[in-house]
């Protein structure tokens, strides 16, 4: 059991790290003794979950956990329901479109239509984010209780631009706005010069939404009718993949 916790653990250590890592690293930030943590490491690097670097003393996640990564994203329910709308609206539009659901108190991103356009900042299917700082998760948290929101949070926000929500009180202010309006804005709050529109999936069932969808656009290519036009297009998206 010590042996699979201590598989499960590496593998999210290392694909959360923005760079391959040492042996070193993974002893000091996982505890795990130095001979037990690179007997692991030479198993995964033998099956392909892991690959060492030219030197073969830093490691990153192998072709193996890629494989592994793009079979769950295939095999999903919610993006094979959404992946034909998505593709239309972006092919519309010429702007990116993701799909995440939220996950613990992150937001994870299962798929994305990049814009047509050179000036696009895209999320690559895998990447997490804190969900108090995107539109996609403002538009999930919006849907659940204040006090399930708020044990959902970690302790402390951070902010990753200086738009970041960090206070609690603000949030749930937000939270309650929109409620009313009936999507999510990311205002520059996980990227400077982006603004995000977001609208919960709400399959039915009675369960709360765990999906978003969203459009991701430059500052520089909105104006107010088309900050209308797109949101009208989100909301009308939204329809069509849950109906």
């Amino acid at each position: 059991m010590k042996s699979a916790e201590r598989t499960i653990a590496l593998l999210e250590y290392l694909s959360a790290a923005d760079q391959p890592r040492s042996l070193r690293d993974v002893t000091s930030d996982l505890g795990i003794p130095r001979a037990s943590a690179y007997a692991l490491l030479m198993t995964l690097v033998n099956s392909g979950w892991v690959e060492p670097d030219a030197a073969g003393s830093r490691y990153s996640l192998g072709i193996r956990a890629l494989r592994v990564g793009a079979s769950y994203v295939e095999h999903d329910d919610v993006v094979r329901q959404a992946q034909r709308v998505m593709d239309e609206i972006s092919q519309e539009w010429g702007e990116t479109v993701h799909l995440a659901r939220l996950h613990g108190n992150e937001i994870v991103y299962l798929a994305t239509c990049i814009s047509r356009h050179s000036l696009a900042v895209v999320s690559r299917p895998g990447r997490r984010l804190p969900c108090y700082g995107t539109g996609l998760g403002k538009a999930l948290l919006a849907e659940r209780p204040w006090a399930e929101t708020d044990a959902l949070l970690p302790e402390i926000l951070q902010a990753r631009t200086v738009h970041t929500i960090t206070d609690r009180a603000a949030l749930r202010d937000e939270l309650r706005r929109v409620r009313e309006r009936g999507y999510a804005i990311d205002e520059q709050e996980s990227t400077i010069g982006l603004r995000c529109f977001a609208v919960s999936l709400d399959f039915g069932g009675g369960s709360v939404p765990k999906e978003a969808l969203s459009f991701s656009i430059p500052i520089v290519r909105l104006d107010a009718d088309r900050e209308r036009d797109i949101v009208k297009a989100l909301l009308e998206a939204r329809d069509r993949i849950v109906r």
